[in-house]
């Protein structure tokens, strides 16, 4: 499946946690979004690989974007996780991983998604699911 660049004007000022793991929301569109994150040094673990808790940043992250696309950079939805689970299939031989989440259901209040990482040799790292509500932006 191909999708589109990020548009410009969807392209949000990067949080604190998103600054200190440098990952980058890289398409986004109605139902999916992805991420691309170099692998550095200050994301490994002590066997020299990516930690785990990467693997379910990314994620959570990309499957919480892949629910909450408006379209309009003055209308944002945000989305609180209500669970999340991680699969730890493989580890990446490359320099990046790819995030990507799709929105697979739900309904006005909460949603359902589904998310690969990936590496741009193909290998697919982790799989994860997860269940989200949309958050009330007038808190």
């Amino acid at each position: 499946m191909s999708h589109a660049p990020l548009d410009p004007a969807l392209d949000e000022a990067p949080y604190e946690l998103q600054k200190h793991l440098g990952f980058n929301l890289t398409h986004w569109d109605v139902d999916y979004a992805r991420l691309e994150l170099p692998i550095a040094p200050h994301l490994m673990n002590r066997a020299g690989i990516p930690h785990g808790g990467i693997y379910a940043t990314l994620l959570d992250t990309v499957m919480g974007f892949g629910g909450c696309f408006t379209g309009d950079p003055n209308h944002k939805k945000l989305a609180l996780t209500l669970s999340l689970t991680t699969n730890f299939l493989s580890r990446p031989k490359g320099q990046g991983l790819i995030a990507e989440g799709w929105r697979t259901g739900g309904g006005k209040r909460t949603f359902f998604a589904e998310g690969t990482i990936t590496e741009e040799t193909g290998e697919v790292i982790a799989r994860g699911s997860g269940a989200f509500r949309y958050r009330d932006t007038r808190l």
